[in-house]
């Protein structure tokens, strides 16, 4: 196949050219929601991570066998109430932290007085406060529940599920709290 020598170019590597695309003034614009919306789908797939992860040792505990070679002995431990509580706490928090409006925090102009300000950072602190007392009961039902009782693995997978649930949303607020306070227009702080 032979191209037209009019729409021939020595530097070409491919016979069939790229085809020319251009978002014209709109560049940078379209770069910012594409960075926007792969930051945000790697906050909510480790939001899913969370979840699911949490999710799977529940539904792992409900369909838990009795050991083996055992079959008269139930099984030892299960997913309750006490487990989803950390969980929760986290999830509260990571909604929290995460429909604050950043403007607000920072006192910019125009967001109303000093008071709004602080009653944003209060609302704030509750969030992270939040999150926090969720990783700490997480870490506390692994210990006291499946570590200390000295379950196999089997069970203490419950614990650990429900640790990495609340990491995980921590993880994804961080990511997130990272893309939604970047700034529209090139800023450069060159403070010493």
């Amino acid at each position: 196949m032979t191209l037209p020598r009019s729409h021939y170019d020595p530097r070409r590597v491919f016979v069939n050219p790229f085809p020319e695309f251009s978002l014209g003034r709109h560049r940078r614009t379209v770069g910012v929601y594409l960075a926007g919306a792969l930051s945000g789908l790697m906050a909510s797939s480790k939001f899913a991570l969370a979840n699911w992860t949490f999710l799977d040792a529940a539904v792992l505990s409900a369909h838990a066998h009795a050991p083996w070679g055992q079959p008269d002995t139930p099984p030892p431990v299960h997913v309750t109430f006490v487990d989803w509580i950390p969980g929760i706490c986290s999830l509260l928090g990571y909604l929290i932290i995460n429909l604050i409006d950043k403007d607000r925090i920072r006192g910019d102009e125009g967001f109303g007085d000093s008071r709004a300000v602080w009653r944003a950072r209060l609302v704030l602190f509750i969030g992270f406060a939040l999150m926090a007392g969720g990783l700490a009961g997480s870490v506390t039902v692994l210990i006291i529940k499946y570590i200390l009782n000295g379950y196999t693995e089997q069970f203490t997978y419950y614990g650990y599920a429900n640790v990495s649930q609340s990491v995980a949303l921590m993880l994804s607020a961080i990511v997130l709290w990272i893309a939604q306070s970047g700034s529209n227009e090139y800023e450069y702080n060159l403070t010493l």
